[in-house]
């Protein structure tokens, strides 16, 4: 039955994607831009050309996938600055060519001095902005120490040999484009209070730089030479760490700045201290696969793999559309409310993973679901702690922004699923003064609302996130990885293209394209502009009573699949965020 299943999803996919260009034997410069590509051997997929061809350039010379998704990632640095880079942190999940799934968690973590209301002010919490555009949003970076992480367990060659693609794009520049152009536009408010912030992000007279123009970033060169040279050390200790903590213990801000930055508490010692940690994956069976996640602090694997515990209930291959999309929303409906209750970093709460993931749990909360008629948010959590090992009392409810995925995969089977993020779109809109790249907001990832959610600010904590990067196994042989920036949405997306791919009869790329709505125990379920305007919206709240409110764009994923004949298909967004980048490396001929 699995077999036979997967292979009329095959089938489909083949049929679909018979039109799809075979991607090139070579790329020549400048490389071109194509959201889906298919072949045999290594695979690559991110939002920025550039940053794809890094990738299968490795590939090409015999690195693995890990490499590979350094050397993407540092060239994502400097070409989407305002969603990722070496003054942020991510999660990568890593299923290694002997059948090993693993995680690296390179989350931020909150200065060692900060308390539940160090985010607070006369007696009352923050608004975001001002929290956000402060030292105090700043945590500690985690990226530089989770790419060292990741290459020495896991990778075969230097960081020295993977920053180099990213030093010569930080040097020679690349063409700003809409995107860039409105993502400093968002910004320029608070960029113009911090000089060095203008002098990278903004033209003499205060405005974005003009889409067209080429924008280089000599100082990020100059960081990643320093890695190249040092390695992570020459990152946390020396030059680099004491511009950080300067930058967020005095913001750099002007004389004439028209907002107030508050100052943060990182020390060195909080910088110095910071440590990459290898995790166990999260994992749940889904029709037959088994598909893994990031477990906390990150709630992507716990509320994706609840979501998809629920939905295992429902036949959803024979059910309409309509149908189908009620009990996909309702079934995040239901996960949200539970991820708000529970989930936070492990070191400091008891996260009730395994009663969350249990499908005891599972069938609790599907006996909640009316399979005719849409809940009222917000629901209340439910208590998974009867179905958790550990068990104890349950905790009391309680209540992102812009990031970037890639996807990557070499002929020898190990893939890799790496979402990573400076939070806000800009982070907290800080450079760090001299070495070209923005400081993060993730400790507006705390609920700093609250002094007793499991989620509020402690030093040395890191903050709860949305990332989920997945992967899907089939036998214990790849089949699916995939991933999406978006904040909460992040949860959404993923869950929404597994349900389209794997329920639904949909290619991996129509799936990637499909107009995209997002339920997160809201009143309303958000959606996209042409969600809102088809036909299945407008069942599902006359027939479902869903209430739908419009947002702008939701995720932007990028996936690999892997088909049954040996051949990889890589796919990103064909609209969203400009659109994305997919490449495969060919094997080597015999």
């Amino acid at each position: 039955m699995r077999r036979s299943w997967l292979g009329r999803l095959a089938t489909l996919s083949a049929v679909a994607l018979l039109a799809a260009p075979a991607a090139a034997a070579t790329q020549t410069p400048p490389p071109v831009k194509e959201p889906t590509a298919i072949g045999r051997g290594g695979a690559a997929a991110t939002v920025d050309v550039l940053a794809t061809k890094a990738a299968v350039d490795v590939l090409r010379r015999g690195g693995n996938a890990v490499d590979a998704a350094v050397a993407a990632a540092a060239v994502l640095g400097v070409t989407e600055p305002f969603s990722a880079g070496v003054g942020g942190g991510g999660f990568m999940v890593i299923r290694t060519a002997k059948g090993k799934v693993t995680t690296i968690d390179a989350r931020e973590t909150a200065h060692g001095a900060m308390e539940p209301d160090s985010l607070w002010e006369g007696g009352a919490p923050l608004a975001f902005n001002d929290a956000r555009y402060s030292g105090l949003s700043a945590g500690a970076p985690g990226t530089v120490r989770g790419w060292e992480e990741a290459l020495r367990r896991y990778g075969t060659m230097s960081l020295r040999k993977l920053l180099k693609p990213a030093i010569q794009v930080a040097r020679t520049g690349f063409v700003v484009d809409q995107v860039f152009f409105d993502q400093t536009l968002g910004n320029v408010d608070y960029f113009d209070d911090v000089p060095s912030t203008r002098e990278l992000y903004l033209d003499p007279d205060g405005t974005p730089h003009d889409v067209g123009t080429v924008f280089r970033n000599p100082d990020l060169a100059g960081t990643y030479k320093r890695l190249a040279r040092l390695g992570a050390n020459g990152f946390y200790r020396g030059a680099i760490a004491e511009a950080i903590v300067d930058a967020v213990r005095q913001p750099p801000v002007a004389a004439d700045a028209n907002h107030v930055w508050r100052p943060g508490l990182m020390t060195l010692r909080d910088v110095e201290r910071y440590d990459a940690l290898e995790r166990k994956p999260t994992r749940v069976g889904y029709r037959g696969l088994d598909v893994y996640g990031m477990g906390p602090p990150s709630s992507g694997g716990s509320t994706v793999g609840e979501a998809l515990n629920i939905l295992e209930g429902f036949d959803l291959s024979a059910a309409a559309r309509a149908q189908a999309f009620h009990l996909y929303l309702e079934a995040s409906r239901f996960s949200f409310a539970d991820r708000n209750a529970y989930l936070a970093d492990p070191a400091y709460f008891d996260v009730p993973l395994a009663g969350l993931l249990s499908d005891a749990f599972a069938a609790e909360r599907r006996a909640l679901i009316d399979p005719a008629h849409a809940a009222t948010s917000p629901v209340p959590p439910g208590n998974p702690y009867p179905h958790d090992v550990a068990g104890m009392a349950a905790a009391t409810a309680a209540q992102g922004e812009t990031t970037t995925h890639l996807t990557v995969s070499d002929r020898k089977g190990t893939v890799v699923s790496y979402t990573f993020t400076i939070e806000s779109t800009g982070g907290n809109g800080i450079v760090v003064p001299g070495y070209g790249f923005l400081l993060n907001n993730e400790l507006t990832d705390f609920n700093y609302d609250s002094l007793t959610h499991p989620n509020r600010v402690e030093g040395g904590k890191r903050p709860r996130s949305s990332m989920s990067p997945t992967i899907v196994l089939d036998d214990g042989e790849p089949f699916l990885a995939l991933g999406s920036p978006g904040g909460s949405t992040i949860i959404t997306t993923v869950l929404q293209i597994l349900v389209d791919r794997l329920d639904l009869g949909s290619t991996l790329p129509e799936a990637i394209a499909a107009p995209r709505a997002t339920q997160r125990n809201t009143v309303a379920t958000l959606a996209e502009a042409a969600f809102l305007s088809s036909p299945l919206a407008d069942e599902l709240a006359t027939t479902y009573g869903h209430v739908l409110a419009p947002t702008g764009e939701i995720g932007a994923a990028t996936a690999i699949e892997f088909l049954p004949d040996g051949r990889v298909l890589a796919a990103a967004e064909p609209v969203r965020r400009g659109g994305g980048s997919a490449m495969i490396a060919p094997a080597k001929k015999q």
